[in-house]
């Protein structure tokens, strides 16, 4: 669904980044599919162990694949297909069973260039690769459903089926040899609306231009509002028929807030009970108002919203959120602070400790930008990981306190993209310090 959740104060605010592993390079890929809900980043690796002072030499590097003598052209023997991909059997297969596009598929692979230079290989590499068939570029598409599981075939890819002199890839006429090791079917694709190209006569109109139509009438009565989570069902598709995202696909019911993604879900969620089906017509004005990657236009949905998890309502603005009242306090940074509630403990955090928090943050206009309170949900993180004013106003507080933060910019986000601009106000509760 390319949902778009808002940063919450680990997103904007923790620096401490993962650590990266190594992984085999992917198989050409094209688009894969994305996933409704980015997880989040994985706590940091522990640190490498030191070198040994008198470690052995590293082995020699592997030498690459010879290129097959026919990598230049395909030869007299090859099989042409409609849209000039070349092929040829180089092992007869054991399967009966060739895999749909929408299958997964598992093979070993060596890549080259016409002029007999590899620049990839499972096999080098001494592992075969899983990957979607939807996912690759449009010659390994085709190709592989050719094939049955056993087989063997070489690849010659014209430059309109492979990357298109995309930069960073390799150019011209790739050459492949695909062994196809297994076959993961998938699920086939949920066919597009005979309605998709535009809303029925019968179809609802809300004021902001948003569409929809019930197809299944809901069994409960209650309807989320904008701070509630909900669990849905859902296939996107573009008003040409081609769907873009679906859970229902997946298999896995999809969960998140109800004012976390596109406009057009936010107000049509908010019209339904558990148990209802809609189908959503969403202007592009509601959707992605034309950001790079997703889809582009008017967009459809069917939706079953399967359940409803009530949050609490979000803090109400505090009246002083402009700037510090006069009884506000104030340190040598800038930083400004007020009591809204003293705590029982007696310890103040330093910058070793983690701290358990509750928080809500607004811009100095009243919008609220994140809130744990209205997730209904405390969160923990080290001192040190928040942006300074964070850090400096966490160690004048004890356990129980509950104190407003007016932060300036330079003690904030400094500009960066992305996150909220200008002074922040924050009201925080230091739940527990954890030592």
């Amino acid at each position: 669904m390319h949902s778009l959740p808002r940063l919450g104060i680990v997103g904007f605010m923790a620096m401490a980044l993962a650590a990266a592993g190594c992984k085999p390079p992917p198989p050409p890929a094209e688009n894969a599919e994305p996933s409704a809900a980015p997880t989040a980043s994985a706590a940091p690796a522990a640190a490498p162990a030191a070198p040994a002072a008198h470690a052995a030499a590293p082995p020699a590097a592997e030498a690459d694949i010879p290129a097959p003598p026919d990598v230049a052209a395909p030869p007299a023997d090859a099989v042409k297909t409609a849209t000039a991909l070349a092929t040829k059997l180089l092992k007869v297969g054991t399967g009966t069973q060739k895999p749909h596009s929408y299958d997964q598929v598992k093979v070993h692979y060596t890549g080259w260039t016409t002029d007999g230079k590899m620049f990839d290989s499972s096999v080098k590499r001494g592992e075969p690769i899983t990957f979607g068939l939807g996912q690759v570029i449009a010659g390994w598409g085709e190709g592989l459903q050719l094939m049955v599981v056993g087989e063997k075939r070489r690849l010659w890819i014209p430059e309109p089926l492979a990357y298109q002199g995309r930069p960073g890839r390799p150019q011209g006429m790739l050459v492949f040899d695909v062994e196809l090791l297994d076959i993961i079917p998938g699920v086939a694709p949920i066919p597009a609306p005979e309605d998709v190209a535009a809303a029925p006569a019968d179809a609802k109109k809300t004021a902001s231009g948003l569409a929809y139509k019930v197809l299944q009438k809901g069994t409960g009565k209650e309807h989320p509002a904008k701070q509630d989570r909900v669990k849905v069902n859902y296939s996107g598709w573009t008003t040409d028929g081609k769907m873009f995202d679906s859970s229902v696909k997946r298999g896995e019911a999809a969960e998140f807030g109800v004012g976390q993604v596109i406009e057009g879900w936010t107000e049509g969620l908010q019209l339904m009970t558990v148990g209802e089906k809609l189908r959503l017509w969403i202007p592009e004005e509601h959707a992605y108002k034309g950001q790079q990657g997703p889809p582009k236009g008017t967009l459809v949905f069917d939706v079953e919203l399967v359940e409803i998890k009530k949050m609490p309502e979000p803090p109400t603005v505090p009246k002083d959120v402009a700037a510090a009242p006069k009884d506000a306090k104030k340190t040598a940074s800038g930083l400004a602070y007020k009591i809204l509630k003293k705590g029982t403990g007696k310890a103040h955090p330093t910058t070793a400790d983690r701290v358990e928090v509750h928080y809500s943050g607004w811009t100095t206009d009243g919008k609220m930008f994140d809130s744990s309170v209205a997730r209904g949900q405390t969160i923990t993180f080290g001192v040190t990981q928040v942006i300074p004013g964070w850090t400096e106003g966490l160690q004048l507080l004890v356990e129980g306190d509950k104190v407003r933060l007016w932060i300036p910019e330079q003690l904030a986000y400094k500009g960066q993209p992305g996150a909220p601009a200008g002074m922040l106000v924050f009201d925080v509760e230091l739940i527990k310090i954890v030592h």
